[in-house]
């Protein structure tokens, strides 16, 4: 039996303001600070294993955060891209430390000329079924943008070189990422058909929690 945890990071300040965010990097709100405490004692129930990440701020806030709740140990970011594999190179990994894997493959779906807007704004100018795809839709590209069906095909070289690979070990992992990326893993895991996906939601702070059996077939699913 293995498990996998996902964890959509705390309101980010854009997400207060109702913005377009994709990979501008955009800190945590006040309101998602106050969520940490709760999120942290539900995890704390779990022994996990080994956490994967983006380079992201919002995301590494919320694992620093949870940190501070969660386990006496501190946790080692182990980059997987660019000079921070190269030249932040470390592997010995002990008792002292917690890994956190970092990849930009679980990034944000990037949002293009979007980035930045006022969601509310977008609706009014170009009507919210538009919009609407262009948010949750699986193969629509928002403006010079990225569809989720590309994020997807990001996603899974990571998930299924890595995080299967812990997860055929009988590991708990931890994923925390943003709600793209996320919904992308939740595509391939359900198997949700392209146009069902659309109906996919994860509120910041959301955990799900998924249970897997010694051949990595789904078990049980249980939001927490």
């Amino acid at each position: 039996m293995s498990t996998l945890i996902l964890l959509r990071h705390f309101q980010s300040q854009w997400n207060l303001e109702n913005r377009f965010t994709g990979w501008v990097d955009v800190p945590l709100s006040r309101e998602g600070i106050r969520q940490v405490e709760k999120v942290a004692q539900k995890l704390s129930e779990i022994k996990i294993n080994a956490i994967y990440t983006s380079p992201l701020i919002r995301n590494q806030d919320t694992i620093l955060r949870i940190f501070e709740h969660l386990v006496e140990k501190y946790p080692i970011f182990i980059h997987f891209e660019g000079k921070m594999k190269k030249w932040g190179n470390f592997h010995e990994i002990n008792k002292d430390y917690f890994p956190v894997y970092v990849s930009e493959r679980l990034n944000e779906r990037y949002y293009g000329d979007l980035q930045g807007l006022n969601k509310d704004m977008m609706i009014k100018k170009y009507g919210p079924e538009k919009v609407h795809l262009w948010r949750r839709g699986f193969d629509v590209k928002p403006p010079k943008g990225e569809s989720l069906k590309e994020t997807l095909a990001r996603t899974m070289p990571l998930y299924t070189q890595y995080i299967e690979k812990d997860l055929k070990k009988g590991k708990t992992i931890l994923v925390v990422a943003s709600h793209n990326s996320l919904r992308s893993l939740v595509k391939h895991i359900e198997k949700i058909p392209d146009q069902g996906i659309s109906k996919i939601e994860m509120l910041p702070g959301t955990i799900t929690k998924y249970e897997f059996d010694t051949n990595l077939k789904l078990k049980n699913k249980e939001i927490l």
